[in-house]
């Protein structure tokens, strides 16, 4: 079975066939680096750093770019707010997004590209786009001529002539046309710019990610992601810089992730309803937050509050208890190393095939969690029973791993004990063990209390009793 994918350019599924066998090459739009990153925010990098993941998973090679947007009218006025340069702006917050999303168990993408290293590239591709006759100098600043890209909205399927009734032209602007939009922007007192052969200035929004993904993907590459808000203008407008220059399709799958919403409502700045994730991750943990933005297909809204996250942490922590409970099941010694049972050995099998057919039809990880939880009662069930041997058992761990290195949440995070703490709790679990069987249940109970005061939780599992700490 072949992966497919939801093209938002043709508002469908369709087969992943990359354009070199065995490669992928992504580019997904990252943060402006303003401020701390919110919820919203870190869905996308979420989304797309399991996509990346999968594939990876199923053998292909995948080039990852994501870039860093820091130069922005919002990073300019932020530096004026903090007292500080715009390029320091941008170096605090990407820093801090760096920190922020290390928690949610993001990969560093292979190539982070700045803007602010892309100058030249930049300006090249302006300098085409004005000799090609697709842009034109007015001042200093440089427009992209929309009316000569043909298939203008063909991606967020927008007529040209209705978007012209809403067009308009800024104060200070000298356009042809009021749907041109800015490559370039003159410079203005006090804000950073660059040398170009039209003064000096800075890119606009749009021209970067165009320079950036040709640098390090080419003219034509597999996948461009990004979240919905960006299908317009954003992604309308890299389409018609780059095939202008070009001449045929920019990328070949164009996929985009739905909204978190709050109270049905977009989460955004603008409206004021977001929440920072590091905020949400002083409550939560990484893991949890990750499995919670998991746990809805990526095209699919996700309403936020604490309340599902709270319900994510509890459908988490059931599946790191089956996991947990099979690591001890293995490390017993008075396990078998042999079954004449087969039945855990065919769940295993079993259960790799729907996951991988859950992911295959357009990265369905709300369904591969769903197969996750149905091995789980498979897997507690071998363990009730005892009917598995030491095979099976690393067999169906080694498959809790595969999940893992996918969804990034599958395997329980191993805290930092030392030598003596983990001394002193067997020592505690064998006295606590011994006043048990001698049905000395007030001092069972003290332990337990004393410990839960300490964030320890003991949790009596048929394979014994077993403790962890609350993170």
């Amino acid at each position: 079975m072949s992966i497919t994918v939801y093209n938002t350019l043709h508002q469908k599924k369709e087969p992943f066939i990359p354009l070199e066998e065995g490669k992928v090459g992504m580019y997904v739009c990252g943060p402006t680096v303003y401020n701390y990153i919110h919820v919203g925010n870190a869905r996308p990098i979420t989304v797309f750093d399991t996509i990346r993941r999968y594939f990876l998973y199923r053998g292909y090679q995948v080039t990852y770019v994501q870039n860093f947007t820091d130069v922005d009218d919002k990073i300019i006025k932020r530096s004026g707010e903090e007292g500080i340069t715009a390029a320091a702006v941008a170096e605090k917050y990407i820093k801090a997004y760096q920190e922020d999303v290390a928690k949610i168990k993001i990969l560093p993408a292979d190539i982070h590209p700045k803007v602010t290293q892309h100058m030249p590239e930049i300006i090249q591709m302006v300098q085409e786009l004005i000799d090609t006759g697709h842009a034109y100098v007015a001042g200093n600043d440089v427009y992209f001529r929309v009316r000569s890209f043909a298939d203008y909205g063909k991606l967020s399927k927008r007529n040209l002539d209705d978007m012209m009734a809403g067009a308009r032209v800024e104060v200070g602007e000298v356009k042809e046309d009021a749907m041109d939009f800015a490559l370039w922007k003159g410079a203005k007192p006090g804000e950073p710019a660059w040398e170009s052969p039209w003064g000096m200035g800075r890119p606009g929004w749009h021209i970067e990610c165009s320079a950036m993904s040709k640098k390090y993907l080419g003219p034509h590459f597999d996948i461009h992601g990004g979240g919905a808000d960006l299908i317009f203008p954003h992604h309308e407008n890299e389409i018609a810089q780059s095939e202008s220059l070009c001449g045929a399709e920019m990328a070949k799958y164009w996929l985009h992730n739905g909204f978190i919403t709050v109270n049905q409502e977009k989460m955004s700045k603008s409206l004021g309803n977001f929440f920072l994730l590091r905020d949400v991750l002083d409550k939560f943990p990484g893991e949890v937050v990750r499995f919670y933005l998991l746990s809805t297909h990526y095209r699919s809204p996700i309403d936020f509050d604490d309340e599902k996250l709270s319900v994510a942490a509890k459908g988490l922590e059931r599946i790191h208890n089956c996991v947990m409970n099979l690591q001890q099941q293995i490390a017993d010694e008075a396990v078998s190393s042999s079954s004449g049972e087969n039945t855990l050995a065919v769940a295993v099998e079993q259960a790799r095939a729907d996951f991988i057919a859950a992911m295959d039809d357009d990265f369905n990880t709300a369904l591969a969690i769903a197969v996750i939880f149905d091995f789980c009662r498979e897997v507690n069930s071998c363990l009730k029973e005892n009917n598995a041997d030491k095979k099976q058992l690393q067999a169906a761990l080694d498959l809790f791993t595969e999940w893992h290195s996918v969804l990034g949440v599958v395997l329980p995070e191993e805290g930092e004990r030392d030598d003596l703490t983990d001394g002193l709790m067997e020592l505690i679990m064998n006295i606590r063990t011994k006043a048990r069987a001698e049905k000395n249940w007030a001092l069972a109970d003290q332990i337990r209390d004393g410990l839960k005061a300490l964030d320890i939780v003991i949790e009596d599992t048929a394979q014994g009793p077993r403790w962890k700490q609350n993170k």
